[in-house]
């Protein structure tokens, strides 16, 4: 509701469309997982804002777009794909060198984050408008839906995100205690795919439809979202250190397993795409099999 009220009002003001997609309808679908972790980093849990990032990013990779690879691979355009794959590992591997460098995110890390995340909105708009200069504003019918409609929408889905984020935070909070594992392991599994499931949804019906996969540049882009805007929010408010709580062969589990697996699952998705141009279900395949690995070490290692 958030995204239709937002959306409507971008027309009724003769937004393009293009500049729609790639502002109001991207950030929205992000943010469950900016409140999330916004709230979660002001009321001292760092552990669930650092953990629904990175688990966001692992559950949209591979479980959601595998689920769609696996079923109905589809060919990519690669041109699109550069730039979003371009910066989701240029900001991974900042967000990596502070981690491992410093084992905490500074308040300067998160605004750098979010720099990132201006100039690659910036650069995306304005390439979009290049490589489709006769993309115009909305007709001149009028709007589809009265003005009161689309604020009440704003409004109300605004409102309701960030009720939700509170609940799924206390909420996730309680569960990680009532089970005896850390916050970040709540936040890597239930929180993010809580937080991902606009992106679930979108997958599943999209089959249903018969539309094949979704687009590969869209995930691309909403997990470099979760890493530069989620991330960049989350720290900049709120400062925190490299979750400890899991331990793997004696060091923390999110520098030893966590990281890595997210930069395993983004390459096997991407990197083939980018050489030969499409999908395969054995990319699909693979990247459930690492997610069920995920999981498991989650919750039972």
């Amino acid at each position: 509701k958030f995204v239709d009220g937002a959306t409507g009002i971008a027309h009724r003001f003769h937004v393009p469309e293009l500049l729609i997609g790639a502002t109001v309808v991207s950030i929205g679908t992000t943010l469950p997982e900016v409140m999330v972790s916004a709230t979660s980093a002001l009321g001292g849990h760092g552990e669930i804002a650092y953990g629904n990032a990175i688990g966001s990013i692992i559950c949209n990779t591979a479980l959601i777009a595998a689920i769609t690879i696996a079923v109905r691979p589809a060919p990519v355009e690669r041109s699109s794909l550069a730039l979003p794959v371009t910066f989701f590992f240029a900001s991974a591997f900042y967000y990596v060198y502070n981690a491992y460098v410093f084992h905490a995110f500074s308040r300067t890390a998160g605004l750098v984050l979010l720099c990132i995340f201006l100039l690659y909105t910036i650069l995306t708009v304005l390439r979009a408008l290049r490589t489709a200069p006769e993309l115009q504003a909305k007709d001149d019918a009028g709007p589809d839906s009265p003005l009161w409609k689309d604020l009440l929408a704003l409004v109300l889905g605004a409102v309701l995100i960030a009720w939700g984020a509170n609940l799924l935070v206390d909420n996730g909070t309680l569960i990680a205690q009532s089970l005896g594992v850390p916050e970040s392991v709540i936040a890597l599994t239930f929180v993010a795919l809580g937080t991902s499931l606009p992106e679930l949804v979108t997958a599943i019906t999209s089959l249903i439809k018969g539309h094949g996969a979704l687009s590969l540049g869209n995930i691309v882009g909403a997990n470099l979202f979760n890493l530069v805007l989620v991330s960049g929010v989350s720290v900049a408010l709120s400062p925190f250190a490299v979750p400890t709580g899991k331990l793997f062969l004696g060091q923390p589990a999110s520098l030893m397993v966590d990281i890595p697996v997210m930069f395993a699952v983004m390459a096997l998705m991407t990197l083939p795409a980018l050489i030969r141009g499409k999908l395969s279900r054995w990319q699909g395949v693979a990247l459930l099999a690492i997610y069920a690995g995920f999981c498991t070490f989650q919750f039972f290692l």
